[in-house]
């Protein structure tokens, strides 16, 4: 299985059955491509990933931001998508959605847990001291969740964030209404479908609670001649640089643009005194020094995905000299980098 899976021009350990307990089989995809082949549109798209900037937190995330969209305005996607953990709606913020405004080409976000967070004045003793409404207006988001279609292909965005039973702090489900709407949204397109979500999927620790169920439904939705219809699930929010396959499913997870979020008692001003007293959460972090980010190629004809990411380095001490643990779940996946991936289908 994993020597289907290319990172760059080197194989490296896929983090699929040995890291994460993961079932890993490929499928085939040959019946969705042949429909899609059949229409007149061009059969690569070109898409600008970015997950977890935090402008709230990093004192440079205007710079971060405005990396990606130079670069964007030079490698003309069809489309990007930032996958949540961007910004409040606050005033102070508005020359940073500037930034992002500056883009060319159609823009979708999701939202992540920490885009309704407060800035200390709002709502002070509430977990979230905006709403999910007020921080779409302030985007110019028109659905929580929605789906498109193009050049041949079906892209589904879906909100992780609403209330689930029992649950305390920052939300992770995806609620009844949405999940059925992914139901019918899924059975009535004939063509491969990709996914994004700001919290994971495919990961117990901090995902999606009724993960589960949203995967089911995904694995669920098939063609004729039994394929899958979903090729992919992104997400965002756990910072960290893996791809993961489940029962024909792929989930890259794509890392933050700005950080490792390290917390605990051994924090580290990595920066300034000035900008510490500013930005008071970059020393719970471990910051990238250069901003990640992520360009993905469909090939429809081809029947391929493929990841092209940034490595960079850490700023100051790594997690490992600071004591986090190599044996955590996917250690190996703790990484300052977005890595290189090709995966190609049937």
């Amino acid at each position: 299985m994993s020597s289907h899976i290319h990172n760059g021009t080197s194989r490296r350990e896929f983090l699929g059955a040995s890291a994460l307990g993961a079932s890993t089989c490929l499928y085939s995809w040959a019946s969705s491509v042949t429909a899609a082949e059949s229409s007149d549109e061009p059969a690569i798209t070109r898409i600008g990933l970015i997950a977890d900037v935090h402008k709230d937190v990093m004192h440079d995330a205007d710079e971060r931001l405005t990396v990606f969209v130079e670069k964007m305005l030079q490698w003309k996607p069809d489309f990007v998508v930032q996958m949540g953990d961007f910004c409040i709606p606050i005033v102070e913020n508005e020359p940073f959605i500037r930034i992002w405004n500056r883009l060319t080409c159609p823009r979708h976000h999701v939202l992540g847990n920490h885009d309704m967070d407060g800035d200390g004045k709002a709502r002070p003793d509430e977990v979230y001291a905006f709403s999910r409404e007020e921080t779409m207006e302030y985007w110019g988001m028109q659905a929580r969740y929605y789906s498109f279609d193009h050049r041949g292909a079906h892209y589904v965005i879906l909100d992780g964030n609403d209330e689930g039973p029992g649950q305390e702090g920052y939300f992770k489900y995806v609620a009844d209404d949405q999940a059925q709407w992914l139901a019918k949204d899924l059975a009535a397109t004939r063509l491969p479908t990709f996914v994004f979500i700001h919290q994971s999927l495919e990961r117990e620790k901090g995902g999606v609670e009724n993960q589960q169920a949203i995967r089911g439904i995904m694995e669920q939705a098939v063609d004729a001649s039994g394929a899958s219809k979903v090729v992919a699930c992104f997400s965002g929010h756990h910072h960290r640089d893996y791809v993961r396959q489940m029962n024909g499913i792929i989930y890259p997870q794509i890392n933050s643009m700005s950080y490792h979020w390290l917390g605990g008692d051994n924090l580290q001003i990595r920066y300034s005194e000035e900008i510490d007293q500013q930005y008071p959460y970059i020393k719970y972090t471990v910051p990238y020094k250069d901003p990640l980010y992520a360009l993905v190629t469909i090939d429809r004809q081809r029947g391929s995905l493929q990841i092209e990411g940034v490595r960079s380095e850490f700023v100051g001490p790594s997690p490992w000299e600071q004591g986090a643990s190599k044996a955590d779940l996917d250690g190996k996946s703790l990484l300052p980098s977005i890595s290189d991936w090709r995966i190609p289908f049937g």
